[in-house]
Order: C-alpha cells, then sequence, then structure tokens
C-alpha cells in the first residue's frame, strides 16, 4: 500500500507512448543542464573563487567566502519557487520552465565572462553575488515545472518512475560538470586553469538556451493542468485565491514538514561534492583531479539506483523508501568520515559511494512524494517551496557550516553529528506525514 500521504491522486490521461517519453526525455533534460550549470558554481568556489573574487585574507577566508556566495544562490531558490509556483499554478508548467532555463543559461556564462577582482575591483565579488543570485532564481523555478511536467503526464502505477527522471538530472548535472571541469584542468597548465581554464565549464551552459527553446516549440502542456483549468468557470478563475495565499494559510505545516524531511539529503548531498572537495584538497592534500574523479564515478552509480528506488516506491510506498534512506544516512554519518580522513583515495571512494547510495535512495521518490502532498491549483507553488526551504535550511549552507566546524572544532566528528542532527529532523518530519496519512 502506498502510504504517501496524497491530497488527491493524479489522474492519468490517455496520452501516446510517445508523447510522454518526449515529455520525460524534455523534463530530465532541462533539469541536467539546469543542474549542471548550477554545480559548476559550486566546483569552482571549492577551487578558484576564493583567490579570484575574495583575494584578501587567509585561504580559509576566501573559501568561507566564496561558500557565502555558493549559499546566496539557495537562500534565492524560494524566490523563484514562489514567483514560477504562483505563475505555474496560474498559467501553466511549461512557459515557467522554460523562462527558468532561459535564466539559468544567462546568468551562467555571465559568470563565464565576469572579470576578477584584479580587474574590476569590488565590482566583481557583487556581481558574482548577483548572478549566483539569478542561478538560485532559475533553479528554484525549475524544479517544480520539470518535475511537474514528468509526474503529470505518467501512466498510473509509475509516478514515481516518471519522476525520477527529473531526478536523474542532479547526478547527470554533477557528471557532466566534474568531467568538464576535469578536462579543462587536464588540457590547462595550474596557471592556465585558474587564468581561464574555469571559464570553460560556465561558457558551455549557453547550450540551455537552446533546449529551453526545443520545449517551447515541441512540448505541450500537461494534461492534469489543462484539465484543472477546463474545471473552473471563467468567474472562479478571476476569484481565485493566489496559490501562495492558500499554502501558507492551510498547508503552510505541510511544506514545513516536507522541507524538514528533505534537509540532510541535500546538506548530505552538497557536503560530498563541494565541502569534501575542499576538505581533501586543502587540508588532506589530496589531488584535486582525483578527488573530482571519485565524485563523478560515485555520481555514475546515482543514474541507476534513483530510478530503481523510485520504481520501488511505486510498489512499496514513497513513505517507506524514503525512510529507509533517512536512516541509512543517519547511521553512515560517522564511518563517512573516519573513511574521508584516512587520506586514502580507495577509502573516499568507499564512504563516499555508501553515502550517496542511501541519498538516492530517498532522492527518488521525492519528486513524486511532493507532488502527491498537493492538489494540481497549487501543487507547483507547494512543492517548490518544500524542496527549496530544505536546500536553503540544508544545502545552501552546509559547504559553509562544514568549514565554520572544522575551523572551531579541528575534527570531522563534527561535520557527522551535523548529518546525524538534520536525519533526526527528517525522521521525525517523515513520521508526521506517515501518520497523516494513514489519518486519512
Amino acid at each position: 500500500m502506498d502510504m504517501a500521504p496524497s491530497a488527491q491522486p493524479l489522474p492519468t490521461a490517455a496520452l501516446p507512448t510517445a508523447n510522454r517519453r518526449r515529455v520525460a526525455t524534455a523534463a530530465a533534460l532541462a533539469s541536467a543542464v539546469e543542474w549542471y550549470d548550477y554545480f559548476v558554481f559550486g566546483i569552482a568556489a571549492a577551487l578558484v573563487l576564493g583567490d579570484l573574487y575574495f583575494p584578501a585574507g587567509s585561504s580559509t577566508a576566501g573559501v568561507l567566502a566564496s561558500f557565502a556566495t555558493f549559499a546566496v544562490g539557495f537562500l534565492a531558490r524560494p524566490l523563484g519557487g514562489i514567483v514560477a509556483g504562483q505563475l505555474g499554478d496560474k498559467r501553466g508548467r511549461k512557459p515557467m520552465l522554460v523562462l527558468a532555463l532561459t535564466l539559468m543559461g544567462v546568468a551562467t556564462t555571465g559568470i563565464g565572462l565576469l572579470p576578477t577582482y584584479e580587474t574590476i575591483g569590488v565590482a566583481a565579488p557583487i556581481l558574482l553575488v548577483l548572478l549566483r543570485v539569478a542561478q538560485g532564481v532559475a533553479v528554484g523555478a525549475q524544479w517544480g515545472g520539470a518535475m511537474l511536467l514528468a509526474t503529470e503526464y505518467a501512466p498510473e502505477g509509475k509516478r514515481g518512475v516518471y519522476g525520477s527522471v527529473v531526478q536523474l538530472g542532479v547526478p547527470i548535472g554533477v557528471v557532466t560538470a566534474n568531467t568538464v571541469f576535469l578536462l579543462a584542468g587536464a588540457f590547462t597548465s595550474e596557471s592556465a586553469f585558474a587564468a581561464w581554464g574555469w571559464r570553460i565549464p560556465f561558457l558551455i551552459g549557453l547550450f540551455v538556451l537552446a533546449l529551453a527553446w526545443y520545449i517551447h516549440t515541441r512540448v505541450e502542456e500537461t494534461p492534469e493542468f489543462r484539465a484543472a483549468e477546463r474545471e473552473l468557470s471563467e468567474q472562479e478563475k478571476a476569484e481565485r485565491n493566489s496559490p501562495l495565499r492558500t499554502i501558507l494559510r492551510n498547508h503552510l505545516g505541510t511544506v514545513l514538514l516536507a522541507g524538514g524531511s528533505f534537509a540532510v539529503n541535500t546538506a548530505t548531498f552538497y557536503i560530498l561534492i563541494t565541502g569534501v572537495l575542499d576538505y581533501t584538497t586543502r587540508e588532506l592534500d589530496m589531488k584535486r583531479g582525483a578527488v573530482l574523479t571519485v565524485s563523478l564515478c560515485v555520481s555514475l552509480t546515482q543514474l541507476i539506483l534513483i530510478p530503481a528506488s523510485a520504481a520501488l516506491s511505486d510498489r512499496v510506498g514513497r513513505i517507506r523508501v524514503y525512510a529507509f534512506g533517512a536512516a541509512g544516512i543517519a547511521l553512515w554519518a560517522v564511518p563517512l568520515f573516519l573513511l574521508i580522513d584516512t587520506g586514502s583515495l580507495l577509502w573516499l571512494a568507499v564512504g563516499t559511494f555508501v553515502a550517496s547510495c542511501f541519498l538516492s535512495i530517498m532522492y527518488g521518490p521525492q519528486a513524486a512524494l511532493f507532488a502527491e502532498l498537493f492538489t494540481p491549483e497549487m501543487r507547483y507553488t507547494g512543492a517548490s517551496l518544500g524542496y527549496q526551504i530544505a536546500a536553503v535550511c540544508g544545502g545552501g549552507l552546509a559547504p559553509f557550516v562544514m568549514v565554520l566546524l572544522l575551523e572551531a572544532t579541528g575534527t570531522s566528528m563534527a561535520v557527522s553529528a551535523y548529518i546525524i542532527g538534520l536525519s533526526v529532523i527528517a525522521l521525525l518530519s517523515i513520521k508526521v506525514l506517515a501518520d497523516r496519512a494513514r489519518s486519512r
């Protein structure tokens, strides 16, 4: 029995299989290119941005400043979710997804072309922060649109699997971003990489604009949104409350529980792909290329685990699979950093691989779970807010908190304790969501 706390079942539209696949592919690509653009900033923040845009003070101060800029993008994500959610619930999923992709492409390319502090002084970090804010708004708007394109086109009994194609955008984005950085480093010297090689991954982000045009011209609005629109008379449309107002007035608890359930996943994920990259290269003297290669290989395993866990959730229930992943993260938090602290590339790979498995188990069913929490007329707003609250409280601050904890305590076990604390919050939130489902 599916224990997901569904506010309303998602109806199945009689659509050709080819049409479903085209939409699912477009949603997956939109997610992948959006996350690629977003992740290249995190990798660059760990490797070069501190020296280039925040040169004053120690290397630790520079890293903290660049990670703070990284976190600013997360603070902007709820704004993107709110604006796109409002318009997406009233005007349609597709237009907001196209707008998000366009904004991300422009912002990422702008970072790739941005002069450094040495060239234009204090204007450089200010512009970098503004462009990072634009990235945050874009990714906050994107997730809900791509997720709903996939889940609202899904056939009956395959909502989890269709939702997981959007979730695959994360590992695909990580793999692609790491690969491009590895190639940029391999074909340039250290000085050339610091001077201009790091810009290549950002400039490649310009291709996202082509995908935005494809979705605009070749993908139709979701059948479920069209059905909801048909059910409303013109008068009802005019009198309909703002989706955001409805969410805040009647469903704020559900949004907060969704965010609380997912914060540990985003925090642990960004600790693995950015915080660990900084920690291993700066504190443990491990080679940048080797650590990036490990991150790339580990992310490849998620391409299998995410859809597998989503398919399992279609059979045994979202909550059950989701809770298992959260418990696994809590149990693995201490062994993870004990293995990393050995300074061994092999044990780094083992530690991050197991952690990644538990993250994938949670991440696979998450899109369908969040979609099922809200009815169609408020789904874009509600699901996006839950996701972006988790991103702000978990992912955005995690690398910054990790550096602070390491500096304050001198031990990586403080980071493990941070992950365990977020896991407890997640498990408590999941329990409340499960209890609500049973009561209904």
